[in-house]
């Protein structure tokens, strides 16, 4: 079982059952399940092309991501890459062991000096690589902070901004965006020079499996601009919190169209899982059980995602709401938590009339926020309304669940599909 306190959460037959629909979906979130779709001992598919690997010298891997580890070893088990380099977040011990691989963890949200000693390394083993050897690329949500090069910048300046925009509410594509703008390798910049030949393997964990969003699209290209990233300055109002160095990068760029990101791709880029695999499995497992289901993908403001998902719980027994996606919240407070917990509290604050119900959700990666919890289980209990204002207001999420005994606990799951989360009637 990837959720590790499955027994102690399984307490009625519906929240078993709740829990067992989740597992399906972590399930298909394993890169182990993934990889082998793509890539055989002789060839790689991508894109309705073939990559004949008999035509290479030599074959590496380069991975990036909370799926760094277990994309690495999915992919070694098919085809025995000479080295590569491995980057995954601090506190995720790597699935893969022995000398051939590089690992590094550095922080996520924020990136820290291993992300840069990370970055330097993946600059300097691409560029080392001749026109006959091919660099397999696994990229997975996360990649963003755990590869840094500030240009222009220091880290700390590079931080700041990571964290205004984090507290701000700006959605993955606008916080990707100004990252990439301030970066010597996001935006396609890190294959744009490179003499050997690529391709990139990628786990989504963006809307609309946007290539230039993923892990800021560090493979790919980019079609946003200096100006954007300016813009989304403005529009959250973090134009007089942002250091005078990072305006000045912003605003040298607008004046010189050389220092723009890659408008073309160098290599090719081929999404091989996204969130909707993970329902798909979902709702295969739920209806094993005899539900009646129907699935929903909710994006952006928290409460903007709490009012469809209301809109869409049936009245009839038996049935089951699917939900993937990945919402954005205001930090308000200085409490635990993170959107999965925060999103079952408000749906059980808004479902206190409702008969009875069980409400999950969680993230594919196994940790919610800021919290060592993956999300939460309830059922739709009745609990004081203020009390769960007030910790509402203190993004304290993490800690009612806690108390409720509702924390859904994995550790590090060594993949990241976005959320999942289920409603049982």
């Amino acid at each position: 079982m990837i959720i590790q306190n499955f027994e102690e959460l399984a307490t009625t037959d519906k929240k078993k059952e709740c829990l067992e629909i989740l597992e399906s979906g972590l399930r298909a979130a394993n890169p182990e399940n993934i990889i082998s779709k793509y890539v055989t001992p002789e060839k790689i598919k991508i894109n309705d092309k073939i990559i004949d690997i008999a035509k290479y010298s030599n074959i590496y891997s380069v991975a990036f991501g909370k799926a760094g580890d277990s994309m690495t070893r999915a992919l070694n088990a098919i085809i025995p890459v000479k080295s590569g380099i491995i980057v995954i977040p601090k506190g995720s011990k790597s699935i893969v062991k022995g000398k051939k691989f590089q690992i590094f963890n550095s922080r996520h949200p924020e990136p820290d000096k291993t992300s840069v000693k990370a970055a330097k390394e993946v600059i300097k083993f691409v560029q080392n690589k001749k026109n006959n050897e091919l660099i397999i690329f696994l990229v997975s949500g996360g990649g963003s902070s755990l590869l840094a090069m500030p240009n222009g910048i220091t880290l700390d300046d590079k931080i700041f901004v990571t964290k205004l925009l984090l507290k701000s509410g700006a959605s993955i594509q606008e916080f990707n965006c100004v990252r990439k703008h301030l970066s010597k390798i996001k935006g396609g910049k890190l294959v744009e020079d490179m003499k050997c030949q690529g391709v990139s393997l990628i786990m989504s964990d963006v809307e609309g499996d946007d290539l230039s969003s993923i892990a800021s699209g560090t493979t790919y290209m980019d079609n946003t601009t200096f100006a954007d990233a300016l813009e989304i300055l403005e529009k959250y109002k973090l134009k007089r919190k942002t250091p005078i160095e990072v305006l000045q990068v912003l605003e040298k760029g607008l004046e010189d169209e050389k220092l723009e990101t890659p408008k073309k791709h160098k290599i090719e880029n081929q999404v091989i899982a996204n969130n909707e695999d993970c329902l798909k499995a979902m709702e295969k497992e739920a209806k094993k059980k005899g539900y009646k289901v129907k699935t929903l993908q909710v994006f952006g403001d928290i409460k903007e995602a709490v009012t469809k998902i209301l809109e869409n719980i049936s009245e009839d027994q038996k049935t089951c709401l699917i939900i993937g996606g990945e919402t954005t919240v205001k930090v308000l407070g200085k409490g635990t938590g993170g959107r999965n917990q925060e999103l079952v509290l408000r749906l059980l604050k808004n479902t206190q009339k409702f008969k009875k119900i069980v409400i999950a959700s969680m993230g594919t990666d196994g940790i919610d926020g800021n919290s060592l919890f993956a999300g939460a289980i309830t059922e739709n209990i009745k609990v004081d309304l203020n009390t769960m204002k007030e910790f509402l207001k203190n993004s304290d999420s993490g800690r009612f669940f806690q108390k409720q005994k509702g924390s859904i606990v994995t550790d590090f799951t060594h993949t990241n599909l976005m959320d999942i989360g289920v409603i049982l009637r």
